[in-house]
């Protein structure tokens, strides 16, 4: 009786004849060929490289093309009807004034009104209202920077007895802005590079990068409080208008001996 033997293979076995092929097609590497490029990882960003997080600064400025004033009218009288009538009255001139000086009805704009009693002190005795004071103010947009001397004086002539404050600005600042944002960042790269160089390090690629806006402080501002006409124009020294930027960028940074990473692609 002839027994037949049929052949077993094992799972093992199975594996390996699978793995044949693909041995068979990875040719093994020249004795003198180069070693395989550093793994780079994704984006090119170097699988070793620290971060280093800068703030760039810079400002610009411009000369200014627009003058805010605020302005207003003080009155004072024995009944509040008085005192409100005389100061409507005064600053219906003050504003009659502006627009003829060639100040536009959208410039002018109230920013206060107050009427309150006026009490007169004296020493050992109760407080005594002898009147009322009514107070009105405008703020106003003056666009003739050159012509402003001029134009307080008229004011005061025809009734303006208090100017609190005065600012100047740039209608656009647009270009300024942009000027100031990419100083901003070459000085962040500027400081990167040297905090680099001091660690032993140099600069890799650019990770982010971010607009942090300045929180812009109160303008100095000019008060006075006017009793009569001058003699000339009030001088006005306008100066110029700054304006601040600050960015934040996050740089890679690597050994002196790591090859460059590539730039990112657009």
């Amino acid at each position: 009786m002839m027994i037949r033997l049929r052949p077993t293979l094992t799972a093992a076995s199975i594996a390996l004849m699978a793995g044949l092929p693909a041995l068979a097609q990875s040719p093994a590497p020249a004795p003198d060929a180069p070693p395989p490029p550093a793994m780079m990882g994704h984006h090119g960003m170097h699988p070793h490289a620290a971060k280093l997080t800068v703030t760039g600064e810079a400002s610009s400025s411009a000369e200014p093309d627009l003058a805010i004033i605020t302005l207003g009218v003080s009155t004072e009288a024995e009944t509040a009807a008085a005192a409100m009538s005389e100061n409507s009255t005064r600053q219906k001139a003050v504003i009659d004034a502006l627009q003829a000086e060639g100040v536009e009805a959208r410039d002018i704009q109230t920013s206060g009104l107050n009427l309150s009693p006026k009490m007169e002190y004296n020493n050992g005795q109760a407080p005594k209202m002898v009147g009322y004071q009514a107070q009105n103010t405008v703020t106003v947009r003056v666009r003739d920077i050159a012509g402003l001397g001029g134009v307080l004086d008229k004011l005061v002539a025809t009734g303006a007895n208090e100017i609190s404050g005065i600012s100047f600005a740039r209608e656009d600042m647009a270009e300024a802005q942009d000027k100031a944002r990419a100083d901003a960042v070459k000085d962040a790269r500027r400081r990167a590079e040297l905090m680099a160089e001091a660690a032993g390090l140099k600069l890799g690629n650019i990770r982010a990068l971010s607009d942090s806006p300045i929180s812009e402080g109160p303008r100095p501002m000019m008060a006075m409080r006017a009793e009569a006409k001058s003699d000339s124009a009030v001088p006005i020294a306008a100066g110029e208008v700054e304006v601040n930027a600050r960015v934040s960028a996050v740089f890679d940074l690597l050994p002196l001996d790591a090859p460059d990473a590539p730039a990112p692609a657009n």
